[in-house]
């Protein structure tokens, strides 16, 4: 995560690092189970060693690990702020948590130009161990407080936000491949003209390959396996005869017998199994990948999805990356109203026959009846899967709804999730909500203000 690419040096200084640490749990056992990233922000040893890196973060290890996650970001964002003149780089885990980072900057800009002007920490910070330790870094001074206000009221709606507070930033640095691609564009507002760097491919089973070229955009980005890590086989994935769509993100696969690392063909898809020193034999990661190329004798791998199923109700199967797909074409529709998705989930509605899509928009502000309608068609017809299209066509799938909610319903899905253990750090937006997560789909539905059928379907 302490990344140092060539093609963006850095200098002596400082990180703003947004990390956050999870609860831990005891097995029967009485083994600590709990993320890697909290693993390795509570152990003495790990904290020790990193003093000595040629960049420090600015939050003191009370914030990183403190039990309130809101009481932290912010504390995490006057850190920030404090060593402003001294920041390299922004980083976080996920690009969700950047996202949201500087969405929570939007709202309590203020109240951290007040703390740095008076050296005095807000009072909504109440966790005695984030005060202590915060309040030894802070202290009054009045012309930072001025020229970060000064800059933020300069910002037109927050368009590089961190460029103008961080001069001496490189670039952001994060996960945003996969279920964070839908993140890029609202990071890149606030990031400006920085560039975005995606980090290496992991996963929670092993390290699977390293990002080579930083200077590529997320969207584009390739991995190359590190062989060393762990033995790897490729399944060749191929599509039915009569089936071919066009969009990698069909899940119609046909499977061949594993392959090696250096049988990989370039431009096939295939689905990574991967044995550890830790002990897992060939175990199916479920993550599909297409071969980009090969860097020495090692392949390039780009992610293509997750293979998991996220809609389907016959034999319609659409994954995560086509529901990509659709919103993204249909939030086109929102531009005219400088409008934007802030975030957004799906479920299958069978409660009735035949069943639908149910989409959930949480929306930057209000849109019209007749902009949101058009959407719902737009999303409708944004599913290329054959089994949706033809399942549409003769009514055995219902129209599509679109449902709009309440500003703060992802944001309320986050506090749940927190709430069972989580770490925010770890965090993704279930981009479909199974029938039987309850809670969740309860959180959706008790937010939900309007609600839009498509009203068509091409024959």
């Amino acid at each position: 995560m302490f990344c140092n690419y060539s093609a963006y040096p850095i200098g002596k200084g400082r990180s703003l690092q947004f990390f956050y640490c999870s609860k831990a749990a005891s097995t029967d056992g009485g083994i600590i189970a709990t993320t890697a990233t909290t693993n390795l922000h509570r152990s003495p040893r790990y904290r020790e060693g990193i003093k000595h890196i040629q960049c420090q973060g600015c939050s003191p290890d009370e914030v990183i690990v403190g039990p309130d996650f809101h009481q932290s970001l912010y504390c995490h964002l006057l850190c920030g702020l404090i060593y402003s003149d001294e920041v390299q780089f922004v980083s976080s885990t996920f690009a969700h948590s950047l996202v949201q980072a500087f969405q929570a900057m939007e709202e309590v800009w203020k109240d951290l130009c007040a703390d740095i002007r008076n050296g005095v920490l807000s009072e909504r910070v109440t966790v005695p161990s984030i005060r202590e330790a915060v309040s030894r870094i802070l202290k009054p001074n009045p012309h930072l407080a001025d020229s970060i206000y000064n800059k933020c009221v300069g910002l037109s709606n927050w368009y590089g936000v961190i460029p103008a507070l961080w001069p001496k930033a490189k670039y952001v640095y994060g996960i945003m491949t996969g279920s964070m691609e839908p993140y890029l564009k609202k990071l890149r507002h606030y990031a400006g003209h920085l560039p975005l760097i995606s980090a290496d491919y992991g996963a929670s089973e092993g390290y699977v390959g390293c990002n080579i070229d930083p200077t590529v955009p997320p969207e584009q980005v390739t991995y190359a396996v590190l062989p060393n890590t762990g033995y790897f086989e490729f399944i060749p994935l191929q599509k039915p005869t009569g089936e071919e769509t066009g969009n990698d993100t069909s899940v119609h696969y046909i499977e061949s017998e594993p392959v090696g690392l250096t049988e990989v063909v370039v431009g096939e898809t295939y689905e990574v199994v991967l044995t550890t020193f830790a002990g897992l034999y060939r175990y199916r990661l479920g993550d599909v990948v297409k071969i980009a190329g090969f860097h020495n004798s090692t392949p390039k791998l780009q992610f293509i999805c997750r293979r998991s199923l996220v809609l389907s109700i016959h034999v319609d199967k659409n994954t995560e990356k086509d529901l990509q797909i659709a919103v993204e074409e249909a939030a086109k529709l929102l531009e005219g109203e400088k409008l934007g998705i802030v975030d957004f989930t799906s479920c299958v509605d069978t409660s009735s026959d035949p069943g639908r899509y149910v989409i959930y928009w949480e929306l930057s502000s209000r849109a019209s009846d007749e902009v949101l309608r058009s959407c719902a068609n737009a999303l409708d017809l944004g599913f290329v899967d054959e089994g949706y299209k033809s399942s549409r066509k003769i009514a055995t799938i219902s129209p599509l709804e679109l449902r709009i909610l309440r500003k703060g319903t992802f944001r309320e899905i986050l506090v749940h999730f927190m709430s069972l253990g989580g770490s925010v750090s770890q965090f993704k937006t279930p981009r479909f909500v199974n029938p039987s997560n309850i809670r969740v789909l309860h959180i959706l539905n008790k937010n939900v203000t309007q609600s839009y059928f498509s009203t068509s379907y091409r024959l």
